[in-house]
């Protein structure tokens, strides 16, 4: 991977995308992950769908990115069109402004200046992959961040709210490796296809996860301001 995608998928890097718990919150409260083993299965699945689709769409805007291409109307619809559940839009939006809210410091540039006056709260995947273009990486590298943050953010999540043991957690996501690299390089090769095109890998299980979370949040927030 280049710099570019480690600095991207570095905690540390403001974004807020590895703090979003994936729909891992909800699945620990519903007692549908409790351990190492059921965290391993929940990742896979999770990469498999929501983190695949989020890898598309990175690197078909970092693709675009290094072709000169301003789709990003287009890019946003089609990845809109994938998600059906609010929340995940929701979600995503709010990781992408942030993440754009640095990388404008970061690495600013007319590319970027452009993506944020088509999309002035650009999908989290979609930011991410021009901004890994814009670093110096390739559509790859910005596939496999995003695969990193798909997995590490529910990771962290489960080590918070299970109390599992954080050396067993980073040992499952090391045993992810190769899979994650499967992903990015899968995806790296659709980066040039016309949005309309791009897979769509779909997660029903995660969209319930995330609109059940979304509902109880709101009404634990009712409950507090009544």
């Amino acid at each position: 991977m280049d710099v570019s995608g480690l600095l991207l998928a570095d905690s540390r890097f403001p974004g807020g995308g590895h703090v979003h718990s994936g729909g891992l919150e909800e699945a620990a409260a519903r007692g549908l992950v409790t351990g190492e083993a059921d965290l391993a299965s929940f990742l896979v699945g999770r990469l498999r769908t929501a983190g695949e689709l989020a890898a598309v769409f990175a690197a078909a805007a970092a693709s675009a990115v290094l072709r000169g291409r301003t789709h990003w109307l287009e890019l946003d619809a089609e990845l809109d069109a994938r998600t059906p559940s609010p929340a995940q839009r929701k979600a995503s939006r709010a990781q992408g402004r942030g993440t754009a809210r640095a990388g404008l410091r970061a690495w600013p540039s007319p590319a970027l200046d452009r993506l944020l006056a088509d999309t002035p709260r650009p999908h989290h995947p979609v930011v991410l992959g021009a901004l890994t273009a814009l670093a110096g990486g390739e559509p790859r590298d910005a596939a496999l961040s995003v695969c990193y943050l798909a997995v590490s953010g529910p990771a962290s999540a489960a080590v918070r709210l299970l109390g599992l043991d954080p050396f067993g957690v980073n040992a499952v996501i090391a045993r992810l490796a190769a899979e994650m690299r499967e992903v990015a390089a899968t995806a790296a090769k659709t980066a040039d296809h016309d949005p309309r095109d791009l897979p769509a890998p779909g997660a029903p299980g995660l969209d319930l996860l995330a609109e059940a979370h979304d509902r109880h949040h709101r009404e634990e927030v009712r409950l507090f301001v009544s």
